[in-house]
């Protein structure tokens, strides 16, 4: 049944789904249409926004193109690609690779959302070398893992809520993880994702014929070729005590972190990443090789962030995001209220595909709301989380760190991710509507 719902959905995305370029232009001006007819909001006013949130993502694409680089040092590192191709030997069969790259996804993202996206890419990548697989497919699945980042331990906003000092602390004082994350609710719906998910992408396997195999210059590496040092300047390249003289001292740096009470965040992840991939690598040169391959990946996200930012601003400055999430308000309960922040997280989030930042656009609206209908204020802080996670599964902006690595474009993914959208939307829905 979902290998022939995905079937047309896929050729659908192949034939409709522009790049994630175009669709970041496209989604501009939508943004700015609905803004002039829903807020009155005038055409230099909307040039306004545009042009002044353009730059306000800078950042966090640094991050994100830190993420993808310093993930992929890491996870190709000699010992870590060892262990993920003995990880792949596990898989006997393209469905089995399937369920074992959605697992290893889900489990990755759970712990961290950056961590995830590269891992997830690179076992995809391991598995295509070893087992004969749709690779659109095997892809999708390893992106779909990213569905419960903000149901797990770097969820921004539980985190966020659960900080002293928060932005919303007069309202809703500080909530613990225990009754977000680590709630009973919650954590039974990221176990039930764990079973669904691999089933639903294992289900959707196409056909033999149907297969669209990797393409092997994907595959290849070319750094097995490279020839062996020669002068003092290429020994010096290859030697590993540069590497350990560096790579002791971040090792320590974090060690000292962790030991004062510091958190974990995305710039604490990247320079974790950074110094394992440095020890991990052995030698400067196998770290710039790996350098290099990361870095073709990354034009995505250069180009396309200052838009998203864009975007963003249109939506929040114009209150068009605010007026979103108000009129799901006026139709909820204190029963339904978190079911309804997910669903209007949802679609805001394909606009504002940032979690802390849709929590600032929407916190001030779904709070107060909240209080005044007698509704839990975790479980509705918790159903925008799970609505921000939702419609990733549609959004690119996400997806760009690890189309990156697989050497795909978001319209080879998007068909098999449509129905997981659905599919989950039901689950995740579900759940929210009965807590």
């Amino acid at each position: 049944m979902l290998r022939i719902l995905s079937r047309p959905a896929t050729r659908l995305m192949e034939r409709w789904l522009p790049d994630a370029f175009i669709f970041v232009i496209v989604l501009t001006l939508i943004a700015a249409a609905a803004a002039m007819l829903t807020q009155g909001t005038t055409p230099d006013q909307l040039i306004e926004y545009w042009g002044g949130g353009f730059w306000e993502l800078l950042s966090f694409s640094m991050q994100m193109l830190l993420v993808l680089v310093t993930g992929y040092i890491l996870a190709s590192s000699p010992p870590v690609r060892r262990i993920l191709a003995r990880l792949a030997g596990l898989a006997r069969s393209a469905g089995g690779a399937i369920v074992l790259v959605t697992l290893v996804s889900l489990a990755a993202s759970w712990i961290n959302w950056g961590f995830g996206l590269v891992v997830g890419a690179i076992f995809a990548k391991e598995l295509a070398r070893q087992i004969r697989v749709d690779y659109r497919l095997l892809v999708a699945s390893a992106y779909s893992g990213f569905l419960v980042w903000h149901g797990g331990l770097a969820g921004s906003i539980p985190l966020t809520i659960a900080t002293p000092g928060h932005f919303t602390e007069g309202q809703i004082g500080v909530i613990p993880t225990s009754q977000t994350i680590f709630s009973a609710w919650n954590l039974g719906l990221v176990a039930a994702l764990f079973v669904i998910m691999p089933l639903v992408n294992r289900a959707m396997l196409p056909r033999r014929e149907e297969e669209v195999l990797v393409d092997p210059a994907i595959l290849h590496d070319d750094r097995l070729e490279r020839r062996r040092a020669a002068t003092p300047a290429e020994r010096l390249e290859n030697s590993p005590l540069l590497m350990y003289l560096i790579g002791l001292p971040g090792l320590a740096w974090l060690a000292m972190h962790f030991i004062g009470g510091g958190a974990i965040n995305l710039n604490v992840v990247n320079f974790l990443f950074l110094f394992a991939g440095i020890l991990l690598h052995g030698s400067p040169r196998s770290l710039l090789d790996a350098l290099d391959d990361a870095i073709r990946g990354g034009a995505g996200i250069v180009i396309q962030f200052p838009f998203y930012a864009g975007i963003m601003a249109i939506m929040i400055q114009s209150g068009l995001a605010a007026s979103m999430s108000e009129w799901f308000v006026s139709i909820s309960t204190a029963k339904t209220l978190p079911f309804w922040s997910f669903i209007s997280a949802g679609i805001v989030n394909i606009f504002v595909p940032s979690g802390g930042g849709q929590w600032a656009v929407q916190a001030p609206v779904m709070l107060p709301a909240a209080e005044a209908l007698g509704a839990d204020a975790a479980k509705v802080a918790m159903g925008v989380a799970w609505g921000d996670a939702w419609t990733n599964l549609l959004q690119p902006f996400w997806a760009l760190p690890m189309l990156g690595i697989a050497g795909l474009k978001a319209r080879d993914i998007m068909g098999f991710c449509v129905v997981m959208l659905l599919i989950t939307g039901v689950v995740i829905g579900g759940v929210l509507w009965m807590i």
